[in-house]
Parts: structure tokens; C-alpha cells; sequence
């Protein structure tokens, strides 16, 4: 007998589809790195019967985030541990922030912060693959061997709009963010093109070949779609006749206008775009003097996407790598432009209604060292850092756990990655405790260990 996969399709009938090219999502402009829309959907439907309506943005600040520069700033600490900012008063009396994020500070009462996250991990690609999927890294921290948050939702929940996949990864693919044994069906759907750089944003997944209109489309269908009706008479198992009502979706989100529509980053109204802060159409420099991307609309992007019917978004919000010139790389570029978007995310959401639905994320995978260094920055630190959190079942206005008083080490309330990812899972609806068998046929359990962080709700 023929080897099945998860879905139920032999090795041949995956075969005899992957031999049909012209419906390979790569030929139609759909493939990102491999991802087919084609596999998405096919890996989601067998969860089409999915109720729960709530997304998750996850603003990914990779790199590692000086958590006493932002979130938990500590002024009766000595210059050498406190840094070079200031502090400013929030919304919510009681609670302080950096002075370089007077916007945040002005909407406290709608968000809230974590001070007592730690782990064990100063890797870059290992801290990203415990915060994105519960698990220590493998002997290649930038794969996967363990599934990402966004790829076990994708399994479990598949999509809340047929039109588009459950999870998107803006612009591309992160270490810890892939799908390991879930399989290429629950990768997330990387848009390539980006929002930071200069020009119209246009993504390529979308796009049709050239030379390839509108009418070619539909006769070439017409083709294959006789080919499948000859091969599904031949299948007496069914499964192929399933595997062609996949492609056919595929197909219909092609010729439709959904999916692009939630894309076109274009037709959003300028107001709008700038209130999340840098354009690349407005300023020739795509990166600022600092190094940083323009990624505030990037984060634009993930809303009209939740807006749309995404279940999970990530955003790379990168880089806060700030061991040489921090405080000049933070003042000049990465505070203010994380202060405009940070506010106007949860602004936007709460307009539209979004904000009850939509979790919104943003940490890194770990936090900045307690003393400043010698090139007036701060290095690697897992053992304290902050989250932020709005919308979704987080109260705003809220701080749980507290670091010491030079921000080095928890002193109440400890919390973990898998704290926050377990709050993610119930947002979501996902099953924590259930099983996957992994590629060396061990059963392993969504997460290890961890409780949602309650305190937030």
C-alpha cells in the first residue's frame, strides 16, 4: 500500500499534482520561498469548521529590545545602569516610561507591559525559536524542530477567511517561525515584497505571469479541469477529487480580488499612513542613519490583513541589536518610529472595532544587559526582559511582575516565553495539551509547559 501523509494523500497522487506545473502556485506567482497558496489551503480545510474569529499580531523587535530604555526604565539607578534617557508620566498614574515614548505613554490606559520575562538562552536564532515556539533550538537555530506558534494555530484552527491563509509572515521568513513537522501546509504565507522599501508595495504571491491574462487563465483551466475529471474517475478513493476542490480554491482566489485587495498597502489612505509613522514613497532613504528599516508600515500592513481575515500575522520589527551607539541608534531611529506605529496600531484596531479581537504582541527574544558598555550601548540579556501587550483579552493599563532595581534580574512575578505563548494559544482557541508526533515519532505536546499570564486579563 501506498505511504499516506498527515491528509491522506499517497505519494503518488502528490506526485502525479506536483507533474501538473502549470497549477504549481510557483507558476502562477503564488510561491514565497517554496509555500504554495495551494498547500496552505489544503492543509487549513481540514479545520474549515473553525468558529473562534480572534487574531494575533505579533510585532517581532528581533535583535532584543533595551527593556530599561523603553518599558522599565529605572532613574534612581546610577548613570552607569539607568542609560541616557529620561522619564515621562503615563495615562495610568503609577506608571512611568521612557521619555522617548511620550505617544504610548498618552494611550497607557489601552496597553500593558510585562517586566519579569526571563529565560536561560543569549542566541539571536535560539532565543527566536523559544519565544516563537516553546522549545530550546535545535543543532541549527535558524530551522525549525518544533512548529511556530502561527504554524500550530494554522493546523489547528485553519482559516477564518477561505480568501486568504490563517498566517503571514511580513516580509519573510524568521528562525522559529516555520511549520517543522506540520509540514509545508502550515508555513506561514511571506509576502517577499515590502512595505519598508521604496515604490509601490506589490506582492509578487498575487501577481499574474507575464504574458498570462485573465482569459488564458480561464481556457487552461478548462484543460486541466478535464484532466481532473478523467482522474477522479479513476481515484475511487475520493482523495483526489478532494485535492482538486483545494487547487479549485486556489484558482478562485487567483481570479478574485480579495486577497489582493487585503494586500494593496497602496490603497490606504495617506492620512492613515502616515499616522503610523515613515514612507518610503515620501523620503528616498529606506534606511534611516541608524540602520533601521522603515517598518512602521509593515505593521500597517498587519492590520489590513487581521482586518481581512488572518489569523496570524508576525511582523519582523528588527533590528534592536544596540551594542555600539545604542542610545544614539534608539533616539534617532528606533524609538520614535516604534512610538508612532506602537500607538497608532492600537488606535487603528480600536476604531475599527478590531481591538477585542486582536492580540497584539510586540517583544523580542530577549532583553539588554543591566550596565551600559563601553561603546554607549547595552549587549545580549535573556535573564529579564518586557512584553507588550494590547487588545484581545489583555485590560489595558496594567504592569505585571517587576524587575530589580537595575533591571537585571526578575524581583516579582517571574513570567516565561511560554507564558505569553500559552495566553496566544487561549486567545486563539489552540489546544495546548494535544499531541504531534514529530519526524522522529515522538509525541510532543504544543508547549512544554505554561499558563497564560491571567494577571493582563
Amino acid at each position: 500500500m501506498a505511504a499516506t501523509n498527515r491528509l491522506g494523500c499517497s505519494e503518488f497522487q502528490r506526485t502525479l499534482l506536483d507533474r501538473r506545473s502549470f497549477l504549481k502556485a510557483g507558476a502562477l506567482g503564488f510561491a514565497a520561498g517554496g509555500l504554495s497558496l495551494t498547500d496552505v489551503l489544503r492543509g487549513e480545510a481540514a479545520n474549515n469548521g473553525a468558529t473562534r474569529k480572534n487574531n494575533v499580531i505579533i510585532l517581532w523587535m528581533r535583535g532584543g529590545p533595551a527593556h530599561q530604555d523603553m518599558w522599565d526604565p529605572k532613574p534612581e539607578a546610577p548613570v552607569e545602569y539607568r542609560g541616557e534617557f529620561g522619564v515621562i508620566p503615563t495615562k495610568v498614574p503609577g506608571i512611568i516610561l521612557s521619555d522617548m515614548l511620550p505617544m504610548s505613554a498618552a494611550c497607557q490606559d489601552k496597553w500593558s507591559i510585562i517586566r519579569s520575562l526571563n529565560h536561560h538562552d543569549a542566541g539571536h536564532s535560539t532565543g527566536d525559536q523559544m519565544c516563537f515556539t516553546g522549545y530550546n533550538s535545535g543543532p541549527n537555530p535558524d530551522e525549525n524542530i518544533h512548529p511556530s506558534c502561527g504554524s500550530v494555530a494554522s493546523e489547528q484552527l485553519g482559516h477564518l477567511n477561505p480568501d486568504l491563509p490563517a498566517y503571514v509572515m511580513i516580509p519573510k521568513m524568521l528562525p522559529g517561525a516555520n511549520s517543522a513537522y506540520l509540514g509545508v501546509a502550515h508555513k506561514p504565507f511571506e509576502t517577499i515584497a515590502d512595505p519598508a522599501q521604496e515604490g509601490p508595495f506589490k506582492v509578487p504571491n498575487f501577481a499574474l505571469p507575464d504574458g498570462l491574462t485573465a482569459d488564458r487563465l480561464g481556457s487552461r483551466r478548462e484543460v486541466l479541469n478535464g484532466f481532473d475529471r478523467i482522474r477522479a474517475e479513476i481515484d475511487r478513493s475520493g482523495q483526489m477529487t478532494a485535492m482538486d476542490r483545494f487547487q479549485s480554491t486556489a484558482w478562485g482566489i487567483l481570479s478574485s480580488n480579495a486577497a489582493r485587495d487585503a494586500f494593496d498597502l497602496d490603497a490606504e489612505p495617506q492620512a492613515i499612513r502616515e499616522r503610523y509613522g515613515f514612507m518610503p514613497a515620501f523620503d528616498p532613504k529606506a534606511i534611516d542613519r541608524c540602520g533601521a528599516p522603515a517598518w512602521s508600515q509593515r505593521i500597517l500592513l498587519a492590520r489590513r490583513l487581521v482586518e481581512a481575515g488572518v489569523r496570524v500575522v508576525t511582523v519582523d520589527v528588527r533590528w534592536w541589536d544596540t551594542h555600539v551607539k545604542g542610545f544614539e541608534s534608539l533616539r534617532l531611529g528606533f524609538l520614535p518610529r516604534w512610538d508612532r506605529a506602537f500607538s497608532a496600531l492600537i488606535e487603528d484596531l480600536e476604531q475599527r472595532g478590531l481591538l477585542d479581537s486582536t492580540l497584539v504582541v510586540g517583544w523580542g527574544e530577549f532583553g539588554r544587559t543591566p550596565r551600559v558598555n563601553n561603546n554607549a550601548g547595552r549587549d545580549h540579556y535573556p535573564n529579564v526582559f518586557s512584553a507588550v501587550l494590547a487588545g484581545g483579552p489583555v485590560k489595558g493599563g496594567r504592569v505585571v511582575g517587576s524587575s530589580d532595581a537595575i533591571a537585571a534580574f526578575p524581583k516579582s512575578n517571574p513570567k516565561s516565553p511560554q507564558d505569553v505563548l500559552a495566553l496566544i494559544y487561549r486567545h486563539l482557541g489552540v489546544d495546548i495539551h494535544r499531541n504531534y508526533v514529530n519526524r522522529a515519532g515522538r509525541p510532543i505536546p504544543v508547549l512544554p509547559f505554561g499558563t497564560p499570564v491571567d494577571e493582563l486579563c
